[in-house]
């Protein structure tokens, strides 16, 4: 890995943070005049704690990191937006990533000025990591992947993802959303060994809380630290706050619904390639599963009609013809089996 002085923008590595009243006291008291709250409505006049310890010392303990290399969000979007922007200097640096993957690494480039280079997967959506790292220069900064992806439910090879951890000297994000449904290892235990590694993983799909809207980071405490450096103060609202941390201490709740949507997955994996409508079923270690069905936008139209609602990604690279079907409850795969054999 470069050094991180020379990763992060100039700019950034210079700039004295906002200092917030909650910043800047720690410890118990019994008055608090110091933020010009409203004295009155408990606990919601109050600002919430804006680094979050309590959910992070949870956090720690369940993925057994330090809670110094925790860094929480509003969703994953903000510690990707955040990634961009302390990295790449709009219009000088590039961003590499993979297609087809998640769209908002690409949104998020576009929205901050950054050049989006895009290396198409194989034609069975496998990583080849010496084709990625061709199309990287000295304007490279970051490289995003996601594993397993969306939209095509694959874990990337682990050897081409270290291929490309050993090579690069920039950033690597490992978006990990989806790692729960996977039967392959998370890469947090590598984090001491590749400094340059930034992993993300969510609330949104195992533990049930998309509403919630909490994303994770995981990176060496001095990645977390500039992220800190540069995100709003109360980025995480005290709802989100109390919430998480009751979801988080359900650990039990959270296996018990992973294991209905794995035992749903694999009789969806069944039944899908009985129905003559379905010409292709791609293999999956994510919560959803992707389909070829010929002509995507029809069905995926007559399915709405029927009330069943999917993703068409029909016009997405390597996708032709694909439909992204979310694992649902018994009733509500049921419907969307009937409604295929109906069509």
């Amino acid at each position: 890995m470069m050094d991180l002085k020379d990763l992060v923008r100039p700019n950034i590595w210079a700039l004295k943070p906002y200092s917030s009243a909650r910043d800047e006291f720690h410890g118990s008291a019994s008055v608090f005049l110091d933020a010009n709250e409203n004295p009155y409505n408990e606990p919601y006049n109050r600002y919430p704690d804006p680094l979050q310890w309590e959910l992070k010392e949870r956090i720690a303990e369940l993925k057994d990191v330090d809670r110094n290399s925790i860094f929480l969000g509003n969703g994953s979007d903000e510690p990707i937006d955040l990634v961009i922007r302390a990295f790449c200097d709009p219009g000088i640096d590039t961003i590499v990533s993979i297609a087809p993957s998640y769209g908002m690494y690409e949104v998020a480039s576009n929205v901050n000025n950054v050049e989006f280079r895009k290396v198409t997967l194989t034609p069975d959506f496998e990583l080849d990591a010496e084709a990625l790292l061709e199309e990287v220069d000295e304007w490279v900064k970051v490289i995003f992947l996601c594993s397993p992806n969306n939209p095509t439910g694959n874990s990337l090879n682990r050897d081409e993802i270290y291929k490309i951890l050993n090579n690069f000297e920039g950033i690597v994000v490992l978006d990990e959303a989806y790692i729960d449904f996977s039967a392959e290892p998370s890469f947090l235990p590598e984090l001491k060994k590749f400094p340059n590694l930034i992993i993300l993983q969510t609330l949104s799909k195992a533990w049930g809380a998309a509403g919630l809207r909490l994303g994770m980071a995981f990176a060496s405490p001095e990645i977390i630290a500039i992220l800190n450096k540069i995100k709003y103060p109360y980025n995480v609202n005290v709802l989100t706050q109390k919430q998480a941390l009751d979801l988080l201490n359900n650990e039990g709740q959270m296996l018990e619904q992973l294991r209905r949507i794995m035992s749903e997955r694999i009789r969806l994996q069944a039944a899908l390639p009985e129905l003559p409508i379905v010409h292709k079923m791609y293999p999956t270690d994510a919560n959803f599963i992707l389909v070829n069905v010929g002509k995507a936008d029809s069905v995926y139209n007559k399915l709405v009609k029927k009330g069943v609602i999917v993703r068409n990604r029909n016009n997405v690279t390597l996708c032709n013809g694909c439909l992204r079907i979310t694992v649902g409850t018994p009733e509500e795969n049921d419907a969307l089996l009937k409604a295929l054999k109906s069509l």
